[in-house]
């Protein structure tokens, strides 16, 4: 659900950008006041493993569409609210700047239709309610009804969104009645991926969730192994998994072409799209998960392939996860000196 430049007016861009930095500087503060030292390496491995589950697109059958893991839930069940959308903004910036997954002036949009509903919304006024419950499945049930209902809401701010940049080729009833379907399908997917790593925090470390019904399910064991376990799914999953991601179009592209014919869109005459897309080619150097050298004819029809082993992709997961864990972890780690400084100047 990573939208294109070309979706959206630069009015609107510009202002969802004040918006998602505003959002950040306040979780900084946050964070800053209660981020505990155990969840600053968290917020980089779960970066990490985020940002290789991303690369999986799984198909959704019967609709030659695919999906793929949002991980705000994930983030925000793990970390708190503010300390994972800060980690959901480090994955879209890495993304968008070094992958181009995502477009420079989409990226405020992204970050709060990815980051805002899952982290802000859907978190506290679904999940840790359903949580809470005495019900011996309700984190299942918090899992997946909070994952349908912020890929919903983020799903629908899209469409909003291409509206009030008066994108034409895509009206609004058309396209809403395309994209919350398909994104009602990948959310329930979603919902049990989060259900399963809930399930492996509440054995490993349920002090980790802040439901006290579920930190008192099971007997606690060392932070370690959920770091370890996460950094090694990670790697795996980026490294090797991500050969098998469905090569149909995600869920917005399918309701694109559903709508307007095509799955993507030529951005208007403008100089902030085309400064933007030429800064994008500068600071991408493996534009959608590939190398950038161009393939020879046999790699094209090696690409046709499935799975698709490709070296580039390989490196793509393992370099972008290893950025996105040295940003989320470096932005835990500053924040926490920050508030040590901050400790001592005030004794």
């Amino acid at each position: 659900m990573h939208m294109a430049d070309a979706l959206i007016s630069p009015a609107v861009g510009g202002t969802f950008w004040l918006i998602s930095t505003g959002l950040v500087g306040y979780s900084c503060r946050k964070v800053k006041a209660a981020l505990s030292d155990s969840k600053v390496p968290l917020m980089g491995v779960v970066g990490a493993f985020v940002f290789a589950a991303q690369m999986i697109n799984f198909t959704v059958p019967g609709t030659g569409s695919s999906g793929h893991l949002g991980g705000g839930l994930i983030l925000a069940i793990l970390l708190g609210p503010w300390a994972g959308f800060l980690v959901m903004t480090s994955v879209l910036t890495v993304q968008a700047l070094f992958f181009a997954d995502g477009g420079l002036l989409a990226l405020g949009c992204n970050i709060f239709n990815l980051g805002f509903w899952t982290c802000f919304v859907a978190y506290p006024l679904v999940y840790k309610k359903i949580a809470s419950l005495p019900l011996k499945s309700s984190f299942f049930w918090a899992a997946m009804l909070s994952s349908v209902a912020g890929l919903q809401l983020g799903a629908f701010s899209v469409v909003l969104q291409t509206v009030l940049s008066g994108v034409s080729e895509l009206p609004f009833v058309t396209f809403v009645a395309a994209m919350q379907p398909i994104h009602l399908a990948i959310g329930i997917v979603e919902g049990f991926v989060t259900a399963g790593v809930v399930a492996f925090v509440v054995r490993a470390q349920p002090q980790l969730l802040e439901t006290p019904g579920l930190m008192a399910a099971a007997k606690p064991a060392s932070t370690k192994l959920v770091v370890m376990t996460l950094m090694i799914a990670a790697v795996v999953v980026g490294g090797a998994v991500s050969w098998f991601a469905s090569a149909y179009p995600d869920g917005l592209e399918w309701s694109m072409s559903k709508t307007s014919g095509t799955e993507e869109l030529d951005a208007p005459d403008h100089p902030v799209y085309s400064h933007l897309t030429d800064l994008q080619a500068q600071t991408a150097f493996l534009p959608d998960y590939g190398f950038k050298e161009r393939p020879s004819p046999q790699a094209d029809k090696n690409s046709q392939r499935w799975p698709a082993v490709n070296a580039g992709t390989t490196v793509s997961g393992l370099v972008g996860g290893l950025l996105t864990l040295t940003l989320a972890f470096g932005i835990g780690f500053l924040l926490k000196l920050a508030k040590k400084h901050s400790t001592a100047s005030a004794a």
